[in-house]
């Protein structure tokens, strides 16, 4: 991984170093949750009802480890491209051109940008 503080460190890297901690977290419980629904299939295969199967789940279940996952990544994933949206912004790229990179549409730019410029 690249050092933190250098001549490039702006919002926007260190938004992009958040969502990679993110990633690599997400990986990881989703390994977890992986090996747990296998755990879960080998159990029904050996012929136990669901309702044991899925009693005997320890915590977090399954879907709670991927809605935390899912909640992780958007909260990251959303800080990224704000502030990547600030910086393409600073560089002066057009908030059309930012949109059509993003694949979004330039009134999602808009909030997007009023939300990087909000000092709350």
């Amino acid at each position: 991984m690249t050092e933190t503080g250098g001549p490039f460190e702006d919002d926007a890297t260190r938004a992009l170093r958040t969502l990679l901690t993110e990633l690599d977290a997400c990986t990881a419980q989703l390994e977890q949750a992986k090996a747990r629904a296998e755990a879960l299939l080998a159990a029904r295969a050996s012929g136990l009802p669901w309702q044991d199967v899925v009693g005997s789940e320890a915590r977090p279940l399954i879907v709670e480890r991927i809605s935390t996952v899912l909640g992780a990544l958007s909260t990251a994933g959303h800080a990224w491209r704000r502030e990547q949206a600030a910086a393409l912004q600073a560089e002066d790229v057009s908030i059309n051109r930012i949109a059509a990179m993003f694949g979004v549409t330039r009134q999602r730019i808009s909030a997007l940008l009023r939300e990087a410029n909000d000092p709350a």
